[in-house]
């Protein structure tokens, strides 16, 4: 209970279930960068939230004994586990969909793939085969995806009848809804990944299309490239700040080096995109955040797709929860300092000097990113 603070989410289920979120410092909560973790969104996907569940658990107990841990072939000191608790804040969501996973533990045993929506029946018109929305495309970033998205490459489905029906509006959902609310009640989140099944992988933004770090006019909120987003190999890309991709990508290696560490169990890391192309996606929206909105904070998201089989058998399902939580205890220690990376680069495109009148004294200044734990000289 010291180090603990359970958060009770806002917004009720559409049958009625209340959400919880668990936030960890030894330090009080909110005077710390923070990692957030989401799990459960997908029905189907069970094992998101035991991995949360346990990361949890054994990050508290070692914090509390002062002991190690150890999974598989990778171990994490003592030293490890103080230092990660005492420089970050951690907030877990293990259960974001709880009727959807309700509605799939008692229909979904001895099924291939099963529910992956929620419950909620709004869209259904009473036919129980269009009841429910898929949380991770009811997010705000391109949610309109008939209008930013290429018809042959959209993303999500205005059909109820489809698994990712995007629903009414950008956070038409509570379960989306209270992610957000979430991440507007911890302003110092600085990292966010969202625990899902399966294909072995640990994505990183963009996922509405490749990504680039030439041309800032191609970006997600640019309407002149609506209607052509979400195609490979094309006119558009989306623009990423190199140094935000290199960070991105050294953490996301860092989980895949961790999680072969331990069994020998070989991820790919990539942008989002390189699996299929995405949009209303958690991962892209809180990325987005701070590029809609300077004011908020400025957040890597990241997704990971555990295992090979949305239901393993137990057996397996318990190696996977030790493969992923040595990610997360991993990249909890690593994030502050961007995986080791020394990044440095300009977040200014240009410069512009026109229509000063003669006699006039002005002045412009060009912003770079320093991300490190070193010292760096400019």
């Amino acid at each position: 209970p010291s180090l603990t603070s359970v958060v009770t989410l806002p917004q009720l289920s559409v049958e009625g279930r209340t959400s919880h979120a668990l936030r960890i410092s030894n330090g009080g909560f909110g005077v710390r960068n923070a990692v957030m973790m989401i799990g459960g969104q997908h029905a189907r996907e069970w094992g998101s939230s035991d991995i949360l569940i346990n990361f949890a658990t054994d990050l508290l107990s070692a914090f509390t004994a002062n002991a190690g841990l150890q999974y598989g072939g990778k171990s994490f000191s003592a030293a490890t586990i103080q230092s990660l608790v005492g420089s970050v804040e951690i907030v877990i969501f293990p259960q974001v969909n709880p009727d959807g996973r309700n509605y799939s533990l008692l229909h979904d045993a001895g099924v291939l793939n099963g529910w992956r929506k929620n419950r909620n029946p709004a869209s259904s018109g009473g036919d129980p085969s269009k009841i429910g929305v898929d949380p991770n495309r009811n997010y705000d970033f391109l949610w309109n995806f008939p209008v930013v998205m290429s018809p042959s490459s959209p993303g999500a489905s205005a059909n109820p009848l489809d698994e990712t029906f995007h629903g009414t509006a950008a956070f038409s959902e509570a379960e989306t809804s209270n992610v957000r609310w979430l991440l507007d009640a911890v302003p110092r989140t600085r990292w966010f990944l969202d625990i899902h099944s399966y294909s072995q992988l640990i994505l990183y933004n963009w996922g509405d299309d490749q990504n680039q770090s030439t041309d800032p006019t191609k970006n997600f909120r640019n309407p002149a490239w609506d209607g052509k987003r979400g195609k490979s190999s094309d006119a558009y890309a989306e623009y990423i700040q190199a140094d935000d991709e290199q960070v991105a990508a050294a953490l996301a290696n860092r989980m895949k080096a961790t999680i072969a560490a331990v069994r020998g169990k070989n991820y790919t890391a990539e942008p989002a995109f390189s699996l299929y192309p995405t949009s209303g996606a958690s991962d892209d929206y809180v990325y987005s955040r701070h590029i809609v909105n300077p004011a908020t904070s400025h957040i890597y998201g990241f997704t990971i797709e555990w295992g090979t089989q949305f239901h393993p058998p137990w057996s397996e399902m318990e190696l996977i929860v030790d493969d992923i939580t040595a990610a997360l205890i991993d990249f909890s220690a690593a994030a502050p300092c961007a995986a080791g990376s020394i990044v440095v680069a300009p977040t200014t495109s240009q410069l512009s000097f026109v229509d000063i009148p003669a006699g006039t004294a002005t002045a412009r200044a060009v912003v770079f990113s320093a991300q490190s734990c070193d010292a760096l000289t400019l």
